[in-house]
């Protein structure tokens, strides 16, 4: 049977509690080393890794509403509003 630990981060030095249950689970997965950071720096760790995404700012073919794509808008293909977009993917 499992128990809670309590580790220490590795990040910040905080204390955090590895729960019976996530050692559950990290055996399931066969992971066999203990996390060494605690929650918030785990998710800080994840969020500095990815980088923004640059939009850019079409016309909608459709309705003529500005439409913000991840993509760069070309002269030969349509863009459109997600609300248009939604609608001819239920068509």
């Amino acid at each position: 049977m499992y128990q809670d630990k309590t580790l220490v981060c590795k990040e910040c030095g905080s204390e955090f509690v590895f729960t019976a249950g996530e050692q559950e689970f990290y055996a399931e997965k066969g992971f066999v080393n203990e996390p060494q950071r605690c929650k918030s720096c785990r998710d800080a760790r994840k969020t500095s890794s990815k980088s923004e995404r640059e939009m850019f700012t079409a016309t909608c073919a459709s309705c003529g509403k500005e439409a913000k794509v991840p993509f760069k808008p070309r002269e030969d293909r349509p863009v459109y509003c997600s609300d248009c977009f939604a609608k001819m993917k239920q068509e």
